[in-house]
């Protein structure tokens, strides 16, 4: 008997990532299952973004939002400091890439597409939706800009949560919003025994109604 007929056979079955799933369902039934397994930040995942000439960066965020286009919160949500590095380069460059890795389930979803900035009015619930000190952070931060030394930030944390206190929140920075990755392709991995892995990519349809699905080598 070869190597190849001596592998279990459940691994030589088809694709077990359903084809013509709906692929935002399919993403909150893994998400669940991350919920239950990952003991920190389920909702981890990287961002990737890049300059109009295509130098890339990457960092981890927290998804904030998600849900089908035609929602409100249609596609990925994040939060961010424009002032930032990925901030600048989404102003220049208004397309991203999203990584979730769940290593307890063995799975990864990776999603791409062009993004949108949340409404005023969103950005405004989330931010006080977040507890004193975050907010005090977050507005005391001039972020991925130079700093001098760590007790500066200190010192304007102090300063705003002083100013604030009383009224139990802080004004939302003008600089401090939401993006959504729209998604135009989503892809599901998932690993198998013996590297024979299962991945199955899904196309939004140009028309924008519904998606294709395709199986992909892993």
């Amino acid at each position: 008997m070869s190597e190849v007929d001596a592998l279990d056979q459940a691994q030589l079955a088809d694709s077990v990532i359903p084809a013509g799933a709906d692929p935002y369902a399919l993403f909150d039934e893994w998400m669940a299952l991350a919920k239950d397994s990952e003991p920190n930040d389920p909702n981890a995942m990287a961002l990737a973004t890049a300059t109009p000439d295509g130098r890339p960066s990457v960092r981890m965020v927290l998804l904030k939002g998600h849900g089908p286009m035609e929602n409100e919160e249609g596609g990925f949500t994040f939060f961010s400091n424009t002032g930032s590095r990925k901030g600048h380069e989404i102003t220049a460059n208004m397309h991203a890439a999203l990584l979730f890795h769940w290593k307890s389930l063995n799975r990864q979803i990776r999603i791409e597409g062009p993004l949108v900035e949340v409404s005023e009015e969103r950005a405004d619930a989330y931010f006080h939706s977040r507890a004193y000190n975050s907010q005090v952070g977050s507005a005391a931060s001039d972020q991925s800009r130079p700093l001098e030394q760590r007790q500066d930030y200190l010192d304007r944390v102090e300063a705003l949560w002083a100013k604030h206190e009383a009224a139990g929140e802080v004004p939302r920075p003008a600089h401090w919003t939401g993006f959504t990755v729209r998604p135009q392709a989503i892809e599901f991995w998932m690993d198998r025994d013996n590297r024979l892995h299962d991945r199955r990519l899904f196309t939004r349809m140009p028309s924008g109604d519904g998606w294709s699905d395709t199986l992909l080598y892993p």
